[in-house]
């Protein structure tokens, strides 16, 4: 068992931001699946928005983000979030995130859904800057452990006490540790999840192999409410490679003026869906290239910016320029194809602004989390935002209540005297593989209810047997995944068959239209 004063469950921008903001009074544990560098955040291409350019206001960026979520935003989580958001770049700045400058001041760009330029960025790798510099800061810091390889199983909560308890508190997390394959226990004051989202529940999409819904089904399992599933991004423009998955074509590329035209007519077709064209929300834009490969049958659409000067594509893109030179195709002269991809989770645990769920002692940050800033649909780099206001926000009411915090009492460890190590792992291989497909050809870009009762009969069927394998075998990672992939999956079909209208991201052909009343999907467990 290893003790500390507060354990935070992911180490992307959420997780480390929570830490760093703790450290100087707690020890704070931070538990990484793989390496600390693997989660969402080192993927980010496109920035974080903040009001920062004159003319701008913050009433500006919260109706854009309001617009954006359908109605469906809780507009105090968004006031909250677009008002801190200048003092969380400023804080980037300081730990040294290098961000674009011109004449002395931050270089802004424009995605969509935004009506100014309030995109703050480092060229096109974003994340990856900023991930470096929380990491490197976090690691400095003494009263910081960083613990890689740890798979989270199950929250520690009051039914795993010695002296057991029904009052749902939580006390940290049992893990796998990859490298000895035991389970270990990790206890704290409080618990921060910052797990990320669910996107590998998919077969196509942005998110990093490790996306697979651990923070929402383990809080779920635990007690925890989730809300708004259904909601889940497709980004528009994921590069269509058969040797390459994967790879993001940032939302910016648009944002410069780059155009989406069907491959052979060159014709530009977002123009005939809004009149916003390539500006449009993403889940407009997603649905369009949906729309136009299905209508004619195409492998992909074509996103062109060779018309900028090539100059200007090479300074602005220079990591996608480069990553796609390498594949033979140059964006200053040529089209880029692509299809559209599951980018973000919109739903997740609930939470209110400071980061508490309903569990005693148990908090939630980033896109593991349904804080209220996105609603329907998230804005263009709000993601990344939403993890450093939230993550300072839950470190802010941990210690501010902490002497209301009881130490851990003795749990159990974890027991694992009536299970076998399992010797059918292609069990585990083709489970995986039949949600993803079903979940993409089901529960995709466009829905019906057909289709999702189709999904959740699968899913049934899946959970009696993984539940069966899980309760005789020792727990893998990979077997750990795939339970949090399902339960996730199952989350995300129930908030979907109860969503009787289009509205956002879910858009449902048996329900196209767009109730007056916004309201949001809660699932209780």
């Amino acid at each position: 068992m290893h003790n500390f004063d507060v354990v935070v469950i992911g180490s992307g921008a959420a997780g480390l931001t929570t830490a760093i903001s703790l450290a100087e009074r707690f020890r704070v544990a931070v538990l990484a699946k793989g390496g600390l560098s693997e989660g969402s955040t080192a993927w980010a291409q496109g920035g974080i928005a903040a009001v920062l350019e004159a003319g701008d206001t913050f009433d500006s960026h919260i109706e854009d983000t309001m617009i954006a979520g359908a109605g469906l935003n809780d507009r105090k989580a968004v006031e909250f979030v677009v008002e801190n958001a200048p003092h969380a770049i400023a804080r980037l700045a300081e730990l040294g995130v290098p961000f674009n400058v011109e004449s002395g001041e931050f270089h802004l760009t424009r995605e969509g859904g935004h009506s100014h330029r309030r995109i703050v960025h480092v060229d096109d790798a974003t994340g990856a800057a900023v991930q470096r510099a929380l990491e490197s800061a976090a690691a400095k810091h003494p009263n910081i452990t960083l613990i890689p390889d740890r798979v989270a199983i199950d929250l520690a909560t009051g039914r795993h006490e010695m002296r057991y308890s029904g009052a749902g508190r939580v006390w940290g997390v049992y893990a796998v540790n990859r490298a000895t394959g035991h389970v270990e226990l990790f206890t704290g004051r409080a618990t921060v999840l910052a797990t990320g989202g669910a996107g590998r529940a998919y077969l196509f999409s942005t998110a990093p192999r490790g996306a697979t819904g651990d923070g929402i089904a383990m809080a779920w399992r635990a007690g925890a409410r989730v809300s708004n599933m259904e909601f889940m991004q497709f980004h528009p423009t994921c590069l269509y490679n058969v040797e390459v998955k994967n790879f993001l074509i940032t939302e910016a590329v648009r944002g410069e003026g780059g155009h989406l035209l069907l491959p052979g007519t060159r014709h530009r077709f977002m123009p005939d869906f809004d009149p916003r064209a390539e500006l449009a929300p993403r889940d407009i834009v997603a649905r369009a290239i949906d729309h136009e490969i299905k209508r004619l049958g195409l492998d992909h659409v074509d996103l062109d910016i060779s018309h900028r000067p090539p100059e200007f594509v090479r300074e602005h893109f220079p990591n996608i320029y480069d990553k796609l030179l390498g594949l033979g195709i140059d964006m200053t002269r040529q089209p880029i194809p692509v299809v559209p991809a599951q980018h973000y989770t919109c739903g997740g645990v609930v939470i209110d602004l400071d980061g508490r769920t309903d569990l005693p002692g148990l908090y939630a940050a980033g896109e593991v989390s349904q804080s209220g800033l996105h609603g329907a649909n998230r804005l263009a780099s709000n993601s990344l935002l939403e993890c450093l206001v939230f993550g300072e926000a839950a470190a802010r009411d941990i210690g501010r209540n902490w002497d209301a915090l009881p130490e851990p009492p003795p749990i159990r460890p974890w027991d694992e005297s009536r299970v076998t190590d399992s010797d059918e792992e292609v069990v585990i291989k083709q489970n995986w593989t039949e949600i993803r497909r079903f979940m993409w050809n089901y529960v995709g870009i466009v829905r019906t209810t057909k289709r999702l009762e189709r999904a959740a009969h699968r899913i049934k069927l899946l959970s009696e047997e993984i539940d069966d394998y899980y309760g005789h075998f020792r727990v893998t990672p990979d077997l750990i995944e795939l339970r949090n992939l399902l339960q996730t999956a199952d989350l995300i079909v129930r908030s979907a068959l109860s969503r009787k209208e289009s509205r956002g991201l879910h858009y449902i052909l048996d329900y196209p239209d767009t109730l007056w009343d916004a309201v949001d999907t809660i699932l209780v467990p």
